[in-house]
């Protein structure tokens, strides 16, 4: 009797494709590698769970920010304002940090859809616009929108 071999892993797909059924980390790096990337295309998974670890951590940050103070009245040195400040603090860095890569990815995902990133906008328009662009947000892939992918030029660089 011989031992199952082990299915041959399935290399991550470049950065410049979608990456479906991304897990968690990889969304979250993927992310962060293509900080400001709005060409291209990024995948439900990618885009879905970088949304639920930013929920978390703004949520986490807005747990500190609002009952700080209620929590814990002294931490140690740390007085009850001075959590509160510390997590007003973390948050305004976590907004600045993520904004711009937040904008690219929403972008990249209508992209994928085979929708223009203009539409992003549509989140201004109070309640309609809203559910419009999350609809828009869930769709599936669309073939069609290959054509926001990067092509190689002749000499093999990439053109964006």
């Amino acid at each position: 009797m011989t031992a199952p071999t082990p299915a041959l892993a399935v290399p991550d797909p470049p950065l410049s494709l979608p990456h479906y059924g991304a897990s968690p980390r990889v969304a979250v790096q993927r992310f962060f590698k293509k900080y400001a990337t709005t060409s291209g295309r990024a995948s439900r998974s990618e885009f879905w769970w970088w949304v639920l670890v930013s929920g978390i951590v703004c949520s986490l940050l807005n747990i500190l920010m609002t009952s700080g103070g209620r929590v814990y009245p002294s931490l140690g040195h740390l007085t009850a304002e001075q959590v509160v400040a510390i997590g007003y603090a973390l948050f305004l860095l976590w907004v600045v940090v993520t904004a711009i890569p937040s904008i690219a990815l929403g972008v990249r995902r209508l992209h994928d859809a085979n929708e223009s990133g203009w539409l992003l906008l549509t989140i201004a328009i109070p309640v309609v616009g809203q559910l419009v662009l999350l609809f828009l947000l869930i769709l599936g892939p669309n073939a069609e929108g290959r054509r926001y992918d990067e092509a190689p030029s002749d000499d093999g660089a990439i053109r964006s």
